[in-house]
């Protein structure tokens, strides 16, 4: 079966763009570069992406979508009745998940699918917690949410309607995610690792210095746009305009098999693109690199990049 089906133009030039933010570098990263804010002391190091969540308007859709993806549901929260699905983690490795939460019809402001939060996972979560508060930051107190493991948030840059809510975990022994350790990473996973989330924001110049200057992150040399997480993890954010994306996730997945992920998503009847674009590597000279973009039912966007 044919994997690109017949969409409107002005559709093919909107995916088009998309997949190029994670391989090209826009005008309005170009105009960043000239005075890059500096960094605070020393955060304490991060393991790295640990989570995004997003609002879908129906969790078993997403749910056997990502599936065709071989990216399974390790486990779900249900509600007051037993049977409905409050909370479902779709797994990509051992330490990352794409957490989905149902829209509420009758909250006007959860009423739609939306990009909710990202989360990353520290080595220890007390030390990243009393730094932030010595930079002048308020997070919450550091607790154990329902999975087990440890939690706070705090809020960050105006995103598309309201301030960014950032999470930081550690995983404990015992928890839902450390007793899933090795479960549920079947051998058809288009993607291995999570290693780039799009940030929408309303103002990408201020997002980018509170990153850099309050969080600890540290701006990409080749990709400016990108942002480099504190640590050794490799793994970035990305700033972009929230005209980019609106309400929409946009996750960038380190795939091993770029052919047998095509082949996965042909098998499974799920539209995918396929294009090659020019990027900077580790050397400083210009590499092509083959890429894959789909999109999932709430119209969220997951690109696969090569290892290779």
């Amino acid at each position: 079966m044919p994997h690109i089906c017949s969409i409107s133009t002005r559709a093919l030039l909107r995916n088009i763009a998309l997949l190029a933010l994670a391989a090209t570098v826009s005008t309005f990263a170009n105009a960043q570069t000239a005075a890059s804010p500096a960094a605070p002391a020393t955060v304490p190091p991060m393991n790295g992406i640990a989570h995004i969540a997003i609002r879908v308007k129906d969790i078993p859709a997403s749910v056997a979508f990502y599936h065709k993806l071989g990216l399974d549901q390790a486990f779900a929260n249900l509600g007051r009745d037993g049977a409905t699905v409050t909370q479902s983690f779709i797994k990509i490795n051992d330490r990352q998940y794409i957490e989905l939460y149902p829209v509420a019809a009758q909250n006007p402001a959860q009423s739609a699918s939306a990009f909710l939060h990202l989360c990353f996972e520290g080595a220890d979560l007390n030390a990243i917690h009393d730094f932030y508060v010595a930079e002048g930051l308020t997070p919450i107190s550091v607790r154990t949410a329902g999975a087990g493991n440890l939690l706070f948030t705090m809020k960050g840059p105006q995103q598309f309607s309201e301030p960014q809510n950032i999470e930081y975990t550690q995983y404990m022994p015992g928890s839902k995610h450390t007793l899933d350790f090795g479960q549920h990473l079947g051998p058809d996973r288009v993607g291995e690792k999570m290693l780039v989330v799009a940030l929408a924001m309303q103002d990408p110049s201020a997002a980018r210095d509170f990153y850099v200057t309050k969080l600890g992150f540290t701006p990409n040399k080749f990709n400016p746009t990108r942002l480099d997480l504190p640590g050794t993890s490799g793994e970035q954010v990305e700033i972009v305009p929230v005209d980019m994306l609106g309400a929409r996730s946009s996750i960038l997945l380190e795939s091993s098999n770029l052919d047998k992920a095509a082949a996965q998503l042909t098998r499974q009847q799920v539209e995918f693109k396929r294009a090659s674009a020019a990027q900077t590597g580790a050397d400083g000279k210009p590499h092509t690199i083959d890429m894959i973009s789909i999109t999932d039912p709430d119209n969220n966007i997951i690109r696969l990049q090569s290892t290779k």
